[in-house]
């Protein structure tokens, strides 16, 4: 990938005629599904609640007699434990001299009579590429993030992803093997065992294993296709939901997940956490201090994620990925 350091000129940033394309996931589909980059939470506090939990004892027939209960029982009362995470620092910089924004109409490359520079407003397009970037930077933490809460000033926090999570719940190790309906159903299993609600149930998976998925639901019936397409011409399969013993739930294909890993999370119970900064709001752009004819710019904001007790998901790591 080509970067510009430091500072954006006429010369390192030219200006070419074409439609602009990337080859890089901009879509963030479970960050969109919890509200984006403009919805959740906010907190005051760095680190802020994910659960509040407590337990019941065994479920067991009592046996007390006429005379025992005469005497009341010594009494045993739930204690509860919260559950935390963090917001992590997200901050980006754009620096652009006054020149290399005065130059829009200066082109470079192939030129042909008519066509116009593809970026009109380099300001613009940089801003949006660096919100574009942390919103990617979000996506992939949530889903990859590695827990650490700062106990200083140049300790980071970090927040902790929904793989990380579900290390300490409902997690199944294929050790290699193959994506399969018997590894789903197991895991189906496991979650409705230890408790999970499964009120907004969504399957998150990469390239790989959504192929593998709708391969599975293909074959359920010897084979055939699972539904009849409107239009005979039409063939394929895409699976988009699943009908389960405990709920139904959706299918989603996300670029950050690994090509190893499936991910079954109650969205219902997952948002994002935004820590305000006084006067500015949560996610900004400012002006940093001028030195020169060059604009330099800041996008700052603290965003961590809620994700609820552990045994509300599930997830199937260490598949074959071929």
């Amino acid at each position: 990938m080509v970067t510009v350091n430091d500072l954006g000129t006429t010369w390192n940033l030219p200006n070419y005629a074409g439609e602009l394309f990337t080859a890089d996931a901009m879509q963030t589909p479970l960050l969109a599904m919890i509200g984006g980059l403009s919805g959740g939470r906010q907190t005051t506090n760095f680190e802020f609640p994910t659960a509040v939990l407590f337990d019941y004892p065994e479920a067991a027939q009592p046996e007390i007699s006429e005379s025992a209960s005469a005497v009341a029982p010594a009494a045993v009362m739930p204690a509860r434990e919260q559950e935390t995470n963090v917001v992590q620092i997200h901050q980006e910089v754009v620096n652009l001299t006054y020149a290399k924004q005065s130059n829009s109409g200066r082109m470079s490359g192939l030129n042909t009579a008519g066509e116009i520079n593809g970026v009109a407003d380099e300001r613009a397009f940089q801003v949006q590429h660096k919100l574009i970037k942390i919103a990617r930077d979000v996506e992939h933490s949530f889903i990859n993030g590695r827990y650490q809460k700062s106990t200083g000033s140049t300790v980071a926090n970090r927040t902790r992803g929904m793989l990380e999570l579900c290390e300490e719940g409902n997690i199944i190790d294929a050790a290699g093997a193959a994506l399969s309906k018997d590894l789903l159903q197991q895991l189906f299993r496991m979650m409705a065992e230890s408790g999970a609600y499964f009120t907004n149930m969504v399957m998150f998976l990469p390239a790989v294993q959504k192929q593998k998925l709708s391969d599975i639901y293909a074959a359920q019936m010897g084979g055939s296709l699972i539904y009849t397409p409107s239009q005979r011409k039409v063939g394929g399969v895409n699976i988009t939901e699943i009908e389960t013993d405990f709920c139904r739930l959706g299918v989603c294909w996300d670029r950050f997940m690994p090509e190893g890993s499936v991910l079954v999370a109650d969205v219902a119970h997952l948002a994002p956490v935004f820590q305000a900064v006084p006067g500015k709001g949560v996610l900004f752009e400012e002006e940093l201090a001028k030195t020169g004819a060059a604009d330099k710019i800041q996008i700052y904001g603290q965003i961590g994620l809620a994700h609820g007790p552990a045994f509300l998901h599930g997830a199937i790591v260490g598949l074959a990925s071929n």
